[in-house]
């Protein structure tokens, strides 16, 4: 079984030059993206109650749910068969056609819930791949025509680390949602006095309260990022997110658990606490994660003047560059000229980073790097790549 996933992970991430258009990989790589979303889906209606989220029952309630899932699962096998046709290497074909297989066997898109209850806690696996595929094919193509970093390929270095990341992130959205809203439901149990002000902000226009929780959480977040910059044991949690050597629109998943929960709690306390509609709230949330993903994208365009009022690429780039300019730079995630206020705003016109990454030994993988913040030494790494004792 190693031996095959060590096949897989090979033909995934073969060089550019044998996945040219005709060799069979473009189809064998949509073949297994469908497969393994369309097995995800009707697991996750074959077990509503542990795998679906319940925001995204209107989602599952649309008329087309279950003819677009059976589509994906035909297009998966034609796609399978196209690729076991023209490629030498039959792994990537035949792991689609076994995981549709798998898909049709539990039931395929007519597949039948359980009626049994769940545990009262759910894992959002509807929500993962939703949220993967709208990203992925957001800024997958963005990334190939308009790339900066024109040689970087999809399944680049560490792209298994950065995946799982984003699979953590959205199939735990409950339990992140019950720690990252538990200060705020405290507040508001203590604040009944506030209900007239509460009552006042969400009277405001709806762009309105848009544009202040935009302002406002992004100056909470430039002080609660620079802040793990600056304070020796959250750095070790930052580092982690830090430690990608390439940036594309996947990178931005990398985060510890620990951070994700403080960063979430940080940004939903103003939405929680100040009576801020609730379509605002989730239009802000939906942004957000677009966002995220576009400042780490491999996108290329220099923006030097709207980069100064308008976080882009290529801002949020110079925050990850390794060069010694780019340390403790560029720390708002909105709106550049809050670096700006306090001193910390750099974008030398026209120029990128050289490289990325940090100059510290971050292990790789989910378990070295979740007790990272515990076990740091302090270690940086040499100009050979191996590590030495920091100054």
């Amino acid at each position: 079984m190693a031996g095959y996933f060590q096949k897989l992970m090979r033909d995934l991430e073969s060089p550019v030059e044998v996945r040219r258009f005709g060799s069979g990989w473009f189809a064998g790589f949509f073949a297994l993206l469908f497969a393994i979303s369309g097995f995800a889906m009707v697991t996750a209606l074959k077990f509503p109650a542990v795998f679906t989220t319940p925001e995204l029952q209107i989602i599952r309630d649309w008329a087309g749910f279950r003819t677009a899932i059976h589509v994906m699962l035909l297009s998966s096998y034609a796609l399978a068969l196209l690729s076991l046709l023209l490629r030498p290497r039959k792994v990537l074909g035949m792991t689609a056609l076994m995981i549709g297989l798998a898909a049709t066997l539990l039931g395929g898109a007519t597949v039948e819930g359980e009626s049994a209850g769940g545990w009262g806690m759910f894992f959002g696996l509807d929500f993962f791949v939703v949220n993967l595929l709208a990203t992925g094919f957001m800024f997958a193509p963005l990334e190939r025509f308009v790339p900066h970093r024109r040689q970087q390929r999809l399944f680049r270095h560490e792209w298994r680390e950065d995946l799982f990341y984003f699979l953590v992130s959205t199939m735990f959205v409950q339990v992140l949602a019950f720690l990252t809203l538990a200060p705020s439901q405290i507040i508001n149990a203590n604040t009944n006095s506030w209900d007239a002000f509460r009552a006042g902000v969400a009277g405001l226009p709806w762009v309105v309260q848009f544009a202040i929780v935009l302002v406002a959480s992004d100056f909470l977040q430039y002080w609660y990022h620079r802040l793990f910059h600056q304070i020796p044991f959250l750095w070790g949690f930052h580092a982690v997110h830090h430690s990608a050597k390439s940036m594309d629109w996947l990178a931005g998943s990398r985060m510890h658990i620990v951070e994700v929960v403080a960063l979430r709690a940080v940004t939903s306390l103003p939405l929680f606490t100040l009576g801020f509609d609730a379509a605002v709230m989730q239009a802000y949330i939906g942004f957000i994660y677009v966002w995220s993903s576009l400042l780490h994208a491999n996108v290329g365009g220099d923006f030097d003047r709207l980069g100064h009022w308008i976080a882009t690429p290529r801002f949020h780039h110079w925050h990850h560059g390794l060069e010694r300019e780019a340390f403790d730079v560029n720390f708002a995630i909105h709106f550049p000229w809050i670096d700006k206020l306090f001193g910390t705003f750099h974008l030398p016109e026209g120029r990128w980073p050289k490289d990325y990454g940090i100059p510290e030994d971050v292990p790789t993988g989910y378990g070295g790097q979740f007790l990272y913040p515990w076990t740091r030494t302090g270690k940086k790494l040499d100009e050979s790549g191996g590590a030495e004792p920091a100054e």
